[in-house]
């Protein structure tokens, strides 16, 4: 705290301290013009006003607080950047400031909370943890007609998965696919399926604007479009045909994808990205880069192989 505000406290408080001197000597002087002991001249239902003074011991009581303040004041912290004639500090580790303590008391708090959360943590793996264990001895194909471990698997991932496939697991434009179809990047078996949950995904496509030029990639779209059973303008198909081999390397020449490489299906309705004339062109100008993060630390090998399994269920019922 900066001197102004220290001599601005020093004023209020000495003042108010003051104050109450002063008060208390107007209170003990007599100005009523009446003797004291004698009668006010005021009586209501039988009860007669009497000028007496204030009580002696309350009064001796008020002095010694208001000396108690003052003597408090000079002898410890209290106005601002004053440190007292003792120079005492809260725990001889200086006075803290409204933020230093606050922050102190959110660390305390946090701390608690920390050691709080480690213990049902820990209560929860010794529980739980063996129910995993039993689990992850089974196929996926086997455990998921286990109504228990599916459910288990469905709260997993509406804890970790939902926020891009959906809590209905049905994906979104944009590169989260859909897990309920029978439409899979990288495979959809349960091996796979566990594979994608460990190692995470990341696929990238490149773009092809610089590559073939604009009417290039009119033509490749056309193409493209056509082979999931679209009408385009054949001139355009009949061009783009000859380019789409610079894509068959990924998408093969018949155009049904690669699951090795996670590249998808062309020749259905389903669309990771924007199936449109225009979503494809895009996809077409400047690629795409999709991420799925790994998710081996966050969970392990045991509660992935349960919510593998929910998965696995989704499109196999």
């Amino acid at each position: 705290m900066s001197m102004f505000w220290t001599i601005w406290i020093s004023v209020i408080t000495l003042g108010c301290i003051a104050g109450c001197f002063l008060l208390l000597r107007w209170c003990l002087s007599n100005n009523t013009g009446v003797e004291e002991g004698e009668s006010m001249g005021h009586e209501f239902d039988g009860i007669i006003e009497i000028n007496n003074p204030l009580p002696r011991w309350w009064t001796i009581l008020f002095y010694i607080v208001i000396g108690w303040g003052l003597l408090y004041l000079a002898l410890y912290p209290g106005l601002g950047a004053y440190k007292g004639i003792l120079g005492w500090t809260s725990s001889n580790q200086g006075v803290l400031s409204l933020e230093e303590s606050q922050a102190k008391q959110q660390a305390a708090i946090d701390s608690g909370a920390l050691v709080q959360y480690d213990r049902e943590i820990k209560f929860a793996n010794e529980r739980f943890d063996p129910i995993f264990e039993e689990y992850a001895k089974v196929p996926v194909e086997e455990l998921m007609h286990n109504e228990e471990a599916v459910k288990i698997g469905q709260r997993l991932f509406l804890q970790n998965c939902a926020q891009c496939h959906g809590s209905d697991a049905r994906g979104q434009n944009g590169g989260f696919p859909n897990l309920t179809d029978d439409d899979w990047l990288y495979g959809g078996s349960g091996d796979k399926i566990k594979e994608t949950l460990v190692l995470g995904r990341s696929g990238q496509m490149p773009g092809w604007l610089d590559a073939f030029g604009e009417q290039g990639i009119k033509e490749v779209v056309a193409y493209t479009l056509s082979l999931s059973g679209r009408e385009v303008d054949q001139s355009l198909k009949t061009a783009g045909q000859a380019r789409f081999a610079a894509c068959a390397a990924c998408h093969g020449m018949d155009g049904k994808g690669n699951q090795l490489l996670g590249a998808p299906n062309l020749t259905d309705q389903i669309w990771l990205y924007d199936g449109t004339l225009e979503g494809v062109t895009e996809t077409l100008n400047y690629g795409r880069n999709g991420v799925m993060p790994a998710f081996d630390k966050t969970l392990g090998e045991d509660k992935i192989h349960v919510v593998a399994t929910y998965v696995y269920s989704l499109s196999n019922k």
